[in-house]
């Protein structure tokens, strides 16, 4: 049964939701999409897997839902000292730690699992494997003249999402789709977002990290086809890990299919578990 937490990292106040399973069961940490709360995408996740067997933790990053910080600010550092503080938390449930990430998260979960060898094993759902290299390659002045004007804009605001191709941090259909409506409401989520966060996103190198995983297990799931999180990046990220590794497809029509469309969501949570439960299966 879930239970609420609160935890700090960096002297900062972080809630979340702690499902334990049975003594000594493995653990899973999860971190999710751009501007998402434990309530959205990460706590659907962390239903399922506690079903197959794990130890959950979903919280709040830093700056968004329950959490204390920087409101609507996406800090990618921060993010990293979150993850590694819920995995000090976890750990004193068990030993065998993974992180699961959903979107944005996947390249979060990549990226903790890189700098913090208690983590044993990383899977990323429709991740993005942010890539500066990738997104200046043949464009290093557009690159450089657009996190220019994130950094003019730093503390500003503008909306996560927004209808009919208004401007938005997520712009264009899909994300209003899922945030803007019904099927992703949450209480404590915000339709707000700093073009600081912009900045954070564009110099996040998450695909960078893949290497650095040594023999950290890693799982990738995505969809075949993907407007907001590149299938190419994805693959990109798998190619470069030098560990045990597992690759998904699936036939998803878009990105957020992943976060609570069947039966993609189940799919991606049963491959998750099958690989975490292999690779966690012996005391560290």
């Amino acid at each position: 049964m879930s239970k609420q937490v609160t935890f700090t990292a960096d002297g900062i106040t972080l809630a979340g939701n702690l499902s334990v399973a049975a003594d000594g069961a493995p653990g899973v940490v999860l971190t999710g999409p751009f501007t998402g709360v434990k309530e959205q995408v990460v706590g659907t996740y962390a239903a399922l897997l506690r079903e197959r067997g794990f130890t959950t933790l979903a919280f709040d990053h830093r700056g968004f839902g329950e959490s204390g910080g920087r409101r609507a600010h996406e800090d990618s550092q921060g993010k990293l000292s979150d993850l590694r503080a819920a995995v000090s938390l976890l750990g004193e449930h068990t030993d065998r730690v993974a992180v699961v990430g959903v979107c944005l998260g996947g390249g979060y979960a990549v990226r903790a699992a890189a700098t913090d060898p208690r983590i044993r094993a990383v899977a990323g759902i429709a991740g993005a494997y942010n890539s500066p290299a990738r997104f200046s390659a043949g464009t290093p002045e557009g690159y450089r003249a657009a996190i220019r004007s994130f950094i003019d804009r730093y503390d500003e605001e503008l909306p996560a999402v927004a209808p009919d191709g208004g401007t938005a941090a997520m712009g264009g259909d899909e994300p209003y789709a899922y945030y803007g409506t019904a099927r992703g409401a949450a209480e404590r989520w915000e339709n707000r977002v700093t073009y600081g966060s912009l900045h954070s996103l564009m110099t996040l190198d998450a695909l960078g990290a893949a290497p650095l995983l040594g023999t950290v297990p890693l799982l990738i799931v995505h969809g075949r086809a993907d407007a907001y999180c590149s299938p190419e990046l994805a693959e990109a990220a798998y190619d470069a890990a030098p560990g045990p590794k597992e690759l998904v497809w699936l036939d998803a029509a878009e990105h957020i299919d992943l976060y609570d469309v069947e039966p993609h969501v189940t799919r991606a949570a049963e491959a998750a578990a099958a690989f975490l439960h292999r690779h966690l299966s012996s005391p560290a």
